[in-house]
């Protein structure tokens, strides 16, 4: 039998270690739910139809898409856990305020094919996008709209395809300054990427940034750090009372009234 000496044994064995390590973190990132966890019977009180979506990549997307008479569509990209079906009161808050919805679920999440991963979700977000074109939108009539995770997709999206705006709603700098927050020392050396840092710059759009003062997941700080990255015009809501998830709720009538606000606020555009 081959003996491997100590100081060749040792390196491998903490780089095998140090790789499953960060395989498990950067994949512990999705909590997705699957049909039929979830609220399915929602589809009919919203009046949602389904769309169904292939990506560049041959996976199978599910999303619901809730028109309206007005010009603008918003395209919404849902946090990591749970799927389309948690977030009623976002798709009633954004269509009182005078936009349709698609709203889509990553690959892994609901109904759609596959597992998620972080080129996965940005390719799923060009799917999505497409089929608002082809639909008949222009550029300058889609609003993306993130949460959470998703505002690291929505970044990405619009830093790469034109927009009317883009709203970011409990926004972070990247994956690795979360991870930083939550494990200090070892948490930045196994989590990487969902860098909105490195992208917000090429968006050329307004943007309106929301976050609760109270935010238990993301810092509210880098939220803030988010912002002094990005371009003009931009505004931030800071909602008093809020946490990572309660946002709409917390916010109240004043949620709907800063969409619409927004939504009124963007140029008419010919693209």
């Amino acid at each position: 039998m081959v003996q491997v000496p100590w100081y060749v044994a040792y390196p491998l064995i903490a780089g095998a270690a140090f790789a499953a390590l960060s395989y498990w973190a950067n994949h512990s990132v999705y909590f997705p739910s699957k049909y039929p966890d979830g609220f399915w019977d929602l589809q009919s009180r919203l009046g949602a139809a389904d769309v169904w979506l292939n990506t560049a990549d041959g996976v199978r997307i599910h999303a619901w898409q809730v028109r309206r008479a007005d010009a603008l569509v918003t395209l919404f990209f849902h946090g990591n856990a749970g799927n389309l079906t948690y977030r009623e009161p976002h798709f009633r808050e954004i269509t009182t305020a005078g936009s349709s919805i698609l709203m889509l679920d990553y690959r892994g999440y609901g109904k759609s094919a596959d597992r998620p991963a972080e080129h996965g979700l940005y390719a799923d977000a060009d799917a999505a996008y497409d089929y608002l074109l082809k639909s008949g939108y222009r550029a300058g009539q889609i609003v993306i709209h993130g949460e959470s995770l998703g505002t690291a997709v929505a970044v990405n999206l619009a830093s790469r395809r034109p927009c009317a705006g883009l709203v970011l709603e409990a926004p972070f700098t990247s994956a690795r300054d979360v991870a930083r927050t939550v494990f200090p020392v070892i948490g930045p050396l196994v989590v990487w990427g969902f860098n909105s840092r490195k992208k917000i710059d090429r968006v050329h759009a307004p943007m309106l940034f929301i976050q609760g003062d109270g935010d238990e997941i993301i810092p509210l700080r880098l939220g803030q750090a988010l912002y002094a990255a990005a371009p003009e015009p931009k505004s931030f809501w800071v909602v008093p009372g809020a946490g990572h998830n309660d946002i709409v709720e917390a916010g109240g009538a004043a949620y709907g009234q800063h969409l619409r606000t927004f939504y009124q606020s963007l140029p008419k555009r010919a693209e």
